[in-house]
This record gives structure tokens, sequence and C-alpha cells, in this order.
């Protein structure tokens, strides 16, 4: 039976038994420690009250709070469990219909909206959770107590205990009614919600569409329809929840009224006792709460099972191929490919294939041309089992496809897609998403994947992730010496290059290309404290300020900036281009405008002004900030601050960085240098420290760019040339392939995502390779790199076939098969079809003219 033909209740009367079973016993526990108390009541008044003895008085109190207190830990374990019955259920559930759900045809997510299926997996299926964990419990609990307080109200007075049960038959007529009209409604809200949030995943998947088309007022159209429809429903739902809720008041209020009315009358007459309307009492305001929670069971079990039945009602599709072979290993397959009269048709009847019969030999390479429309990717779908055929059938080494598991297809064909899909994670991650998948990782090393990112071209891209990421301390340890080396060859071998565009960290110099924070802070620390933006509040940093007379000149040099900046760009608006000269950020204009307007020319004494002031001016970079000039005497005065932060605040000794600065650039060698243990908080700017709060770039630069790098790409290649001569690189490649690629590999170029795909497809190394258009993306050159691989190294090893949209890439090609309007016109080697001078010779004339 699949997952979505299960009842609710398989769920739950088939998995943890156990648990199940430790829920009843603490429940029966439980009844014991409920009904005790209100007996205790009432000999607290009969007897130790009205025979006023004070033994019998402390005995049955200690007995009732004795009661009560276990009757609270049995409900707190009730609750417990039926939280983590419930959760390891709905851990379960979820799990299997997600396989499931994987496992579904590719036309069944062209009909469906992604925001159907990811609403149905997760909030709704939250919901059922909550339900599975009492599906037992709850009425199981209610029941029993409601029993158990019934009887001992029976035994108080049969009469009375009677008479306040007759209106529960009332409440049984009127509160069903009430919860099918609410389960009807909900039903449509359910409807509604899905339908509202396909609309915003559309819209936010299209957001490029809709920025560019300026179609925001329909959009807001769209979804003011569904708003609207939802709160129709919404207050109709809550006017019939509320309704319901009345009526179990109303209810509930007239059983004490018959109580006091009858019990009064018995009592006064002498046929019971006070103590014993106080029971019963208490026993009926107990008695109701387990027919309210069945009442609010009942509810909960409607809405689980309509929740439920939709949820799985989407899903109810039979995966059309098997995940697992049966009884067998996994084929390996040669890669003959042997394709019969196959035929194409979508839902609508419309026909893409038709009768397609072609042989593709083991190892031979062939390409799929043809005009747009033509057929040619839905060929390769159908190769490759994503679609399946309507009519004929492929065949491979003599295996129909139809019949051939998933792992099959996976553990022996690969298939590159036009537009591939980048998953969240690092590049290392979806470089092996396929081996992983095959239980293979562990045969690629790290050798293996920067080859082959080196191969794919995407070599250049993941050195620049390694230089810019700010690598964990703990991976920098082992690592240190050779990113010091680095450094070294940048100020010593290569500094005469490098000299015009770093301005190197030096402890006796005002640095003009850094802020002024890194002036006067001149390092870094591993908890965060010495954070620009953390500056204004740390007491030791402020008290700094102060007796170094610097605090009134800082705020007076932010004030400046505050003032200049909003005099020249207020009306230029907040294109970040025009605030490159200033430390002032774009988003920030609004609120440097009111505090300057607010300030009436001087300095503001409100902390958070002065703090915002302070910010702006640490933030100054002197040699790129040109809004304001900095004065001389003010840059050699933060120079002298400097030391004395360095020196007396956090126990640098500057003589002893300067010498090592000189040993380490000059004689090149790292040993006896004075490394800061790497316990201290504090790392300030010294050539043998390495900055963790740094990139690894700034790091090897070990200065602030004057001009950036990418200007002087020669400089970059000499730098790459010295670090490949003391074997280096590898370290920065292995950092570079941890780079996180974003959502859905937002973080990627296109033609990066590109190279991703065709590296993951070259690293799971199957027998068949389907490259539908696979280097669209990508340039001239990166698209010829890509063939000659193909055709060089894959030649006798592949079975290859290729949708190209590059003509001039068919000659590499053992044979070439041209589609039109769905149906196979011509096949034959490159030279064949141009002698023929048919329709591949007229595609070609096309595509050059």
């Amino acid at each position: 039976m699949r997952v979505t033909q299960r009842s609710l209740f398989y769920w739950i009367l088939r998995r943890h038994r156990l648990l199940q079973l430790l829920l009843l016993v603490i429940i029966l526990a439980s009844l014991f420690f409920k009904v005790f108390p209100l007996e205790m009541q009432k000999r607290i008044i009969n007897e130790a009250i009205h025979l006023k003895k004070l033994n019998l008085l402390y005995l049955y109190c200690g007995l009732y709070i004795g009661a009560v207190i276990l009757a609270g830990i049995t409900k707190y374990a009730i609750n417990v469990l039926q939280v983590i019955i419930g959760q390891r259920i709905l851990v379960e559930m979820r799990t299997e219909l997600y396989n499931h759900v994987l496992q579904l045809p590719l036309q069944f997510y062209r009909k469906m909206q992604p925001g159907t299926v990811i609403s149905a997996m997760t909030s709704e299926l939250n919901a059922i959770g909550f339900f599975l964990g009492g599906a037992l419990a709850i009425p199981l609990t209610s029941v029993l107590t409601f029993l158990v307080f019934l009887g001992f109200m029976y035994s108080l007075s049969p009469l009375l205990a009677l008479l306040s049960i007759s209106i529960y038959p009332l409440e049984l007529i009127v509160i069903p009614l009430l919860q099918k009209r609410y389960n009807r409604l909900n039903k449509k809200r359910i409807k509604t919600t899905r339908a509202m949030a396909n609309v915003v995943n559309e819209a936010i998947s299209g957001i490029h569409e809709i920025h560019s088309n300026g179609s925001f007022g329909l959009e807001e159209k769209r979804i003011q329809d569904h708003i609207h429809t939802l709160y129709g429903y919404l207050k109709k739902l809550f006017i019939v929840k509320y309704g319901i809720k009345f009526a179990n008041n109303l209810f509930q209020s007239m059983g004490p009224f018959i109580l006091f009315l009858v019990g009064g009358y018995l009592a006064i007459h002498g046929e019971f006792t006070l103590g014993a309307l106080v029971a019963f009492l208490s026993a009926y305001e107990k008695v109701y709460d387990p027919w309210k929670e069945m009442l609010e069971y009942y509810q909960s079990l409607q809405d689980a099972q309509i929740r439920y039945r939709q949820i799985m009602k989407i899903f109810d599709l039979d995966p059309p191929h098997p995940l697992l072979p049966e009884g067998r290993e996994p084929y390996r397959l040669r890669g003959d490919i042997n394709v019969k009269s196959v035929g194409f048709k979508v839902d609508s009847g419309v026909s893409l294939l038709d009768r397609i019969t072609m042989r593709i030999r083991p190892n031979e390479q062939v390409a799929l041309v043809g005009f747009s429309g033509s057929g040619k990717s839905t060929l390769a779908l159908l190769i490759a089992q994503l679609y399946d055929a309507s009519s004929g059938s492929i065949l491979i080494d003599g295996k129909d496809v139809a019949t051939l598991s998933k792992v099959d297809i996976s553990r022996n064909v690969t298939m590159i897609a036009q537009h591939p899909f980048i998953f969240t994670g690092t590049i290392r991650d979806n470089l092996l998403y396929g081996v992983r998948a095959a239980g293979r990782d562990d045969e690629i090393d790290r050798d293996r994947l920067i080859q082959v990112i080196r191969d794919v071209g995407l070599e250049d891209d993941v050195l620049r992730f390694g230089f810019n990421s700010v690598i964990p301390r703990q991976r920098v340890l082992p690592l240190k010496n050779k990113f010091l080396r680095m450094r070294q060859i940048i100020s010593g071998e290569l500094s005469r290059e490098f000299t015009r565009v770093i301005e190197v960290y030096d402890a006796n110099r005002f640095l003009s290309y850094s802020t002024i924070r890194d002036n006067l802070i001149f390092g870094d620390s591993l908890s965060g404290r010495f954070e620009l933006d953390n500056l204004p509040r740390d007491g030791l940093f402020r008290d700094f300020l102060r007796s170094t007379g610097l605090e009134e000149p800082l705020l007076a040099l932010g004030y400046a900036i505050a003032r200049h900046t909003v005099e020249l760009l207020k009306d230029l608006g907040t294109d970040e281009f025009f605030f490159r000269g200033s430390p002032m950020r774009a988003d920030e204009l609004d609120r440097f405008d009111e505090l300057v307007r607010q300030s009436g020319g001087s300095l503001p004494r409100q902390r958070e002004e002065r703090d915002m002031l302070l910010i702006l001016a640490l933030r100054f970079i002197p040699g790129r900030h040109n809004i304001v000039s900095l004065d001389t005497g003010l840059s050699e005065r933060i120079l002298h601050a400097r030391h004395v932060f360095l020196r007396d605040l956090m126990k640098v000794n500057l003589d002893v960085c300067c010498k090592a600065a000189e040993q380490f650039l000059d004689k090149g060698t790292l040993t006896g240098l004075p490394v800061y243990e790497e316990e201290k908080d504090f790392i300030p700017y010294c050539p043998s420290e390495y900055l963790y709060s740094h990139s690894l770039r700034d790091n090897i630069l070990f200065g602030a760019m004057k001009q950036e790098v990418k200007d002087n790409q020669h400089l970059v290649q000499l730098a790459l040339e010295a670090f490949t001569r003391e074997g280096l690189l590898g370290e920065v490649l292995d950092i570079g392939l941890d780079f996180n690629v974003g959502s859905k590999g937002d973080r990627l170029s296109g033609g990066q995502k590109q190279k991703v795909a065709i590296a993951r497809a070259f690293l799971k190394d199957t027998t068949i390779l389907i490259m539908d258009e696979a280097t669209a993306s990508l340039d001239n050159a990166s698209q010829g790199r890509i063939q000659d691989l193909v055709s060089n190294r894959f030649r006798g090893r592949k079975t290859v076939i290729a949708v190209i949209h590059r003509l001039d890439l068919a000659p590499s090609y053992d044979r070439i098969f041209v589609l039109k309007s769905g149906s196979l016109i011509e096949q034959g080697s490159y030279e064949e079809l141009m002698a023929k001078k048919g329709a591949f010779h007229d595609l070609i004339q096309s595509h050059n003219g």
C-alpha cells in the first residue's frame, strides 16, 4: 500500500505501540489521583470540620494536596508523551511522504504549483502532527475520566447525577451540526491558502520580470483577490467557531443551575449533606472538562482528517518506476541505445515526437540538432527516463528503459540540463551530489576535484572564492604557515610590483587607505569586541578616546562628514555610486539629514547621535573618501594614540612586533618569531600574525588596497605563478570549494552554475552522458574547452548524446541526427549530411547566414 492510501489512524495504531502502552498506564494511574481529592473534600467538611477534629483535618488536607501534586505530575507526563508520540509519527509520515513525492513523474510537477507542495509538506502536516500525539490519549482519558467522575457523582446522588448529564444529549445534536459547517468552510480556507501561496511563490520566483515590467499593480490585484476571499472564509469560520464555544459555555452553565436548584432543595430538607453537595459540585465541574475535551477532540479530528485527506489526494499517484531493482544488483550498462518507433504526447494530446527510430552504438558520440521545437530535448529526456514514451520503446543494452529502476538509470546515465539546478550549500556539496547519491564519495579525493574544476574552467572562480573567504580559526591553524608564506612572497619577492597598489600595515606610519578605526586599533579581536559598530558602546575604547583627547575631534570629523555628505547628495537620490567618496551609506542619508538639521551647527549631546557620528568618523578612509580632508595634526595624534592603545591597553610589545616584521620580510623565515598565543583575544597587525577576522586575500596582501587588484591582472598572475611554484594553491582551492553558493546558487553567475553542473556530471562518470545544450550559458572559449574535453577524453569511454545549439560544434560528433517537428528526417556523419545538401545543410547555411 502506497503512503498516500493509508488512513490517518494507520499511523496512530501501528506506530510506537510501547510508548502508547506506557501512556495508557499513566492515564489509568492519573484517574485515581483525579477523583481522590473529591472524596477528601467531602471528608474534610463532613468529618474534620463538622466534628472539629484537627488531626483529621491535617490528614485529609495532606492527602488532598499529595493527590493534587501527583495528578499534576501524571498530567505533565501525559502531555510530554503525547508530544513525543505525535512528533515521532509526524517525522515518519513526512519522511515517507517526501520520499514518495520525490519519485513522482516530472509531468506531475509541470501541473502542480511549488507553493502547493511546500505548504502541504510543511505547515499543513505540522497541524496534523499536533493531533497525532493525542489521537488515542485524549479520547481514552476523557471517556475514562468522565465515567469515573460520573460514577462518583452517582454514588453521592443518583438523581442529581442523572439530571446533570441530561443536557449532554442536546449538546450532541447542536455541536456536530455547527462542526459540519465549520469543516466545509475550513476546506475552502485551505484551498484558498494554497492558491495564495502559489501566487506569492510565483511572484518571488519571477521578481525580475515584475521589476522590469513594473507590474506591481497587476501582482497586487492578483494577491488581493485571494486575500479578500480568504478574509471572507476566515470571518465565517470564526463566527462558527465562536458559535461552538458559545454553545459549549451555555450548556456548561446549565449544570450548576440544576445543581443549585435541586441540590439546594435536597440539602435544605436534610436529604443531602453540605459536604456531599460541595463534592458533587466539584465533581460536576470536573466532569465537564473531559466532555469539553471530547468536543474539542472531535473538532481536531475533523480538521486533521480533512487536511490529511487533501494532502494525500494531491500526491496520490504511483511512481512510474521502482526506486531499487528487485532481487538483483543494479545493471552495469555499456551504452547501446536502441530507440524504436518512439512517440510522445503531452496531456493535452499534442504530439511532440512521432515514431522516432534510431540506434546509438556503445561509446559513440552523437549530436541531436534541429529547429526550435523539433523535439530534440524531449528525446534526450526520454532516453534519460525523465519522461515516459507514449508509444514505442527505448532499449539500453536490450533492456527497456520503462522497466529499469531509478538506481539502474542513475548509475549508468548522467544528464546535464541547459538550466541546471544548484542546491543550497557549498560548491563541494554540489560537485559531489551525484557521487554521494551513488555512495561513491570516498572515491573522489581533493586532487580529483581540483582536476575536474580545472578541466571545466572553474579553477579561477574557485580560487577567487577561496581568497575572498574569511576562514574559521580552527581551519586556519594547521595552514597558518602556508598562508604566511604567501604573505611573505607578496611583501618580499613581489614587493616592488605590489607596492604601488598596497599600503602595507606599518605600526609606525599613519595609514591613508585604512579606516580611522584600523589606524587606532591596529588589530582585531577574536570575540568581535573591537568591530567598528561595537566600539562606541565599549567602555574601554570610549575611555581611551577621552584620555587621548580624541573623542571630540573625531565627533567633529564625523559631523563634518555628515554635513558635507547631506549638502552634496540629499538631492541626488540614494544610488551607491554617489556615496563612493563618503563613509556614509545610502540608507543612512535621511537619519544624518535629520541629525544635521536638529543640531543647529553644533555637536549633538544625545548619546545615540554622538555614537552615529563616531561610527561615521571611524569608517572614514582618508585616501579614498574625498568628502572632507583629514588634518595632518589629527593624523599624527591618531598615530600616537595607536601606540598608547597597543602598548598600554593591549600590552603589545611594539619593538618586538617591528623586529618581527624585519625578520619576516628580510630574512624570509618564520622560526623564532614572537607569535602571540592563540588564546589571546586581541591580535595586532604584525607581519607574523594571521588576522582571523579578515579574508585570506587581505591576510596575504597584509595591507589596504590603493586600487583594486582586479584592475592589475598581471599582478594577480605573478602572485599565482609564485604560489603555484611553492605548492600553495591547493589549500586555497580546497577552501574555495567550501564557498556557500546561496539559495539555488544565487551567488553564482549563470556560467558558473553551468560549469558546476558539468563538473558534477564529469565526477559522476557514468557510461552514458546526455548533454542538453549544456554549454549554452558559457562563452565561446569555455564552450570550446568543454567540447574538446568531451571529444578527446571521453571518446571510446562513454556514449555521448548532445543536444547542441552551436552547429559549428557538429563536426566533433561521430553522427548527427536531425529532427524537425517531432520527426527524425536525417542522420549521418557531418561530411555525409553536408554532401547530401538536405535539411542539415540548410540548417548550417541559415546558422552561418
